[in-house]
């Protein structure tokens, strides 16, 4: 098989095009994610914290020339070394508000398939027995060959 005839199939399967569907749709979620968690949920914590705005929530690790750090861009203007712990909480808000809608989205799936399932008519599996049960059974079964 050649090589260009082996990447158009793999190019072209189904999953490769659903993947990369998911992909630029996770890309804008992302966005709409990140503008949620910056412009609505932070404010309004920061508000309820006291007016903390956690954009400029940072420690100034190193500033050997003693330069005024009012804000966080002001000391990445200047090139002093900071912990951006403000951008780090709002990092951890923004990866929980994803794995919650990601959590959703799964169990919503997965409760679709079980419906699907029973509407197909398949057959429910019934639970496997105690394993006592299952010990008594073939004892009884030896009792009963001899």
């Amino acid at each position: 098989m050649s090589f260009v005839k082996e990447f158009k199939e793999f190019a072209v399967k189904g999953n490769m095009v659903d993947m990369a569907v998911g992909i630029i749709i996770g890309g804008a979620f992302g966005t709409i994610v990140s503008s949620l968690v910056d412009d609505v949920f932070m404010p309004v914590i920061g508000l309820l914290l006291g007016g903390v705005d956690f954009t400029n929530l940072f420690i100034v690790l190193s500033n050997p020339e003693s330069i005024a750090v009012p804000s966080l861009a002001a000391a990445q203007a200047a090139g002093v070394a900071t912990l951006n712990i403000g951008l780090f909480i709002n990092a951890v808000v923004k990866f929980i508000i994803v794995a919650m809608a990601l959590f959703l989205l799964v169990k919503g799936i997965n409760a679709l398939r079980r419906e699907d399932a029973n509407k197909e008519g398949a057959p429910e599996v019934p639970p496997a027995p105690p394993r006592e049960e299952v010990l008594l059974m073939e004892i009884r079964d030896i009792l009963k060959e001899k």
